[in-house]
């Protein structure tokens, strides 16, 4: 073939691979990519609309951009896929902000795909003119805009490259109006076609990372006699095959994880004893006193987690962090540190000999199974001394949604006063094949409500219960709608205190008095949700008929309806009730105090 018939074989090919239009491109890339589904608003034109039509990706039509992003960051967090969000421009970027906010830090792959100025029409006082790429950059981990139609393909994929690997978070790419109606190449260069196979099947990684025998990580674990496991939220998708409990039982440690880490571990597992820091069960504090060495893995060690930590942990305590980045790492804390994905270099930890042989019967993994034990029992305790009773707590209703739902079930979270109750280990207490998805430590409000939509989406099989507050639920509640239309069969359990439950209580326990102020209303607390067609609810009047409207919801909810479990709840009823108010924590207690634990 001479080289002029080569060129012409090319430029052939090259138009072939081309379509008219960005959004035909990027669904045609997207599809290729191996996307299934994606949330959002589209611009004004609709162009998007007639490009998905007829791709085998499910796009969920939100009615708040700010939903869409939560949508999306829930689908990634359960699924281990990048979510994708779609959005018109200008104020519908800017509506996106706090949903970027919340992917960043639950480090969710996210791609945010939004219209913008054309070219042409920049700096002319354009309609929703806005320089979206500064207002974006700060929360993303990579933003830009495509101005070239060749560039768009190339860019798409570093976006989907970007947003997963490494420590994952959002990416925010930007589609011009100029690139509406231009002819886009799908090729990935100039010369040749893509691969029909998406770009995450074609990355290398390595399997296996070894730490040197000599290293400082590796003589600190194996010295260690009353080892701390703790799990963060970089270890979800990231436990096969349960090596994780693997460790645990090598090293004998006890085993704590962060919010974000649940579900990462078997939290009926013998040596799992809750949730770190600010969760942290009061039974489970003596081997935080007593530990001599903690190991965390996948945390950046947020505030929430290493909240009341005894004041040794860090200092003559080594922290021994496992981090893919360095960014997270947390250097207030004393320790090795090791620049590795955890679940490439565990199995070489297993290998290499970390931990004793009978690390199960030492006398500090037999305390460790016993403080298990222990809260398993005073869970237990409390359930039957809250049975007789009038009221209903908040405690019996997860144990209910627990006996009657099957035991895959996802739990998806807020974080508000009430609802915090799940966060308390065993009071929600995951099984071997259940799910949770909670807030970053942002604690967006309204994150949970909506996030629950996209956990559904990517588990359609599996019962998902968005346990929230009514604060929240509100924020959320414009895109109900979306999930009527969508047939996603999510229960929302909804704790009615009136409003801002959290607030409420830090403005009773002000020393000085504020008149006039309130943050909830006593009228709401019997209210429900809006009425609307496809969407059924009911309120609970009583602990009788607990079980029964639970199992009548998830009938419904398994015929792909969304349901409203309204539950009215007394502020009494809270996990941070008798603890003295504190801003964002409660007030740690004096040395010796302890708090109820239900």
């Amino acid at each position: 073939m001479t080289a002029q018939n080569a060129l012409h074989t090319d430029a052939d090919q090259q138009a072939q691979d081309a379509v008219t239009g960005c959004w035909k491109a990027v669904a045609a890339l997207l599809e290729q990519e191996g996307v299934q589904a994606a949330f959002g608003l589209p611009a004004d034109d609709l162009d998007l609309l007639e490009a998905l039509d007829g791709t085998g990706i499910r796009f969920l039509l939100c009615r708040d951009q700010r939903n869409a992003l939560f949508m999306a960051t829930g689908y990634a967090l359960q699924s281990g896929a990048t979510g994708i969000a779609f959005t018109g421009k200008g104020p519908a970027v800017t509506n996106t902000l706090t949903g970027l906010l919340e992917a960043k830090y639950a480090a969710a792959p996210v791609v945010l795909l939004s219209a913008g100025t054309a070219v042409e029409r920049r700096g002319a006082a354009a309609f929703q003119e806005v320089d979206q790429l500064s207002v974006v950059a700060p929360l993303v981990k990579w933003a830009a805009r495509v101005d070239a139609p060749a560039r768009l393909a190339p860019m798409l994929r570093r976006a989907l490259l970007v947003a997963r690997e490494g420590v994952p978070g959002p990416v925010y790419l930007e589609l011009p109006d100029h690139l509406l109606t231009a002819g886009i190449p799908l090729s990935a260069s100039s010369r040749g076609t893509a691969p029909a196979e998406g770009i995450a099947d074609r990355l290398a990684r390595p399997v296996h990372v070894r730490l040197a025998e000599e290293s400082a990580a590796l003589r600190t674990l194996k010295g260690a006699e009353r080892p701390v496991l703790l799990i963060g939220g970089g270890m979800r998708h990231h436990n096969g095959p349960r090596i994780l409990e693997g460790l645990a039982e090598r090293l004998g440690a006890a085993v704590f994880c962060t919010a974000s880490g649940r579900g990462a571990f078997d939290e009926t597992h013998p040596q799992f004893c809750g949730l770190a820091g600010l969760y942290l069960p009061d039974a489970s504090k003596r081997l935080w006193e007593r530990t001599d060495c903690l190991l965390t893995l996948g945390s950046r060690l947020e505030e929430t987690a290493t909240y009341g930590w005894p004041s040794g942990v860090g200092q003559e305590v080594p922290v021994v962090q496992v981090n893919v980045d360095a960014a997270e790492f947390h250097t207030d804390y004393a320790g090795p540190k090791v620049l590795a994905d955890a679940a490439a270099l565990l199995p070489g930890l297993l290998a290499d000999g970390t931990g004793r042989p009978s690390a199960a019967s030492s006398d500090w993994t037999q305390d460790v199974r016993a403080v298990h034990e222990e809260l398993h029992r005073a869970h237990r305790e409390e359930l039957d001394r809250l049975t007789v009773e009038d009221e209903l707590h908040i405690a019996e209703v997860l144990a209910a949604l627990a006996e009657v739902l099957p035991d895959d079930l996802v739990l998806v979270q807020e974080n508000g006063l009430q609802d915090m109750w799940s966060y308390q280990y065993p009071v929600h207490a995951g099984t071997p094949r259940s799910g949770s998805i909670v807030p970053s430590e942002q604690t967006s409000l309204g994150f949970g409500a909506a996030a629950a939509a996209g956990v559904k989406t990517a588990s359609p099989q599996r019962p998902v219960v968005a346990f929230v507050g009514d604060g929240a639920f509100n924020l959320f509640a414009v895109d109900l709608p979306t999930l009527v239309e969508q047939q996603l069969g999510v229960l929302y359990v909804v704790l009615r205190n009136g409003g801002y439950g959290w607030l409420q209580s830090q403005l009773e326990q002000r020393k000085n008095p504020l008149s006039g102020f309130r943050f909830v209303d006593s009228g709401a607390i019997g209210q429900s949700a809006p009425e609307l067609p496809g969407l059924y609810q009911l309120t609970l009047g009583d602990k009788d008929s607990l079980r029964s409207d639970i199992e009548q919801a998830w009938k419904i909810c398994r015929s792909g309806g969304p349901v409203v479990l309204n539950v009215p709840v007394r502020m009494a009823d809270s996990l941070f009730g008798t603890a003295p108010a504190g801003g964002d924590f409660p007030l740690l207690p004096a040395p010796g105090a302890t708090k109820g634990n239900a």
